[in-house]
């Protein structure tokens, strides 16, 4: 295995590893079904890539196309509208049915499919729709980060800033760039990619967990003081 082999395998074993720990985290200390489930999709794809990787598995393999659909999954809708509904929660203090979780997931893998299915003839435009639907959500988490900076969380609030400025470079440079001495699995390209995608789900689920701590101490204080706790 070659040193860009390696550090390739790192990043994904780092995103494996957190998106299952805290994937599971977000489902069993918040019933956060939305963020949890996601998270455990990427640590999912993440696995299969690694696999896919190892095996230096070809295009035709089934691996390569279950990688390719739950890539678009998670571009087009998971680390989108799910992750964004999913921090409302604290945000906004939005409680999702149990409809909206389904119908969330669903809509993710009707997408997902269609755009893994039928690329070659979306073209540039399928291409571009991942860019369309990572700006909100880029503004959002630009939203979340300086909300944590309004509580107090400023630590929090400054990686949250930094995660979400790498993934949307990351995003927007996915389908149109090469990096320089990159190989034809643009290798080097998917190291920084897992790392950052690792890094977004470490960064946001730590400030998630921040954020809940603020607004239950608010509850406390709001429930001390007699007044009736409100959204």
């Amino acid at each position: 295995m070659s040193l860009r082999e390696l550090l390739f395998a790192v990043a994904d074993l780092w995103m494996i590893t957190v998106g299952f720990t805290y994937g599971i985290k977000f489902i069993r200390n918040y019933r956060n079904y939305l963020l949890g489930v996601e998270w455990i999709i990427v640590a999912t794809s993440g696995t299969n890539f690694l696999i896919y990787g190892l095996l230096k598995a070809g295009h035709d393999s089934p691996m390569y196309a279950f990688a390719y659909f739950l890539d678009a999954f998670s571009r087009s809708i998971g680390i989108t509208l799910i992750l964004v509904l999913g921090l409302m929660k604290v945000t906004h203090r939005y409680k999702p049915s149990l409809t909206v979780d389904i119908g969330a997931f669903a809509l993710a893998g009707v997408v997902g499919f269609a755009l893994s299915t039928f690329a070659e003839e979306l073209g540039t435009p399928g291409k571009i729709f991942y860019i369309v639907v990572n700006v909100p959500t880029t503004l959002f988490l630009i939203y979340f980060s300086k909300r944590l900076w309004d509580i107090g969380e400023r630590r929090h609030a400054v990686w949250a800033a930094v995660a979400t400025a790498c993934a949307f470079v990351i995003a927007a440079i996915y389908d149109f760039v090469s990096l320089p001495g990159d190989d034809a699995e643009h290798t080097i390209f998917y190291t920084f990619a897992l790392s950052t995608w690792g890094l977004q789900m470490f960064v946001y689920y730590r400030a998630y967990r921040a954020f809940d701590e603020h607004n239950r101490r608010v509850d406390a204080d709001l429930v001390t003081d007699g007044r009736p706790v409100t959204a």
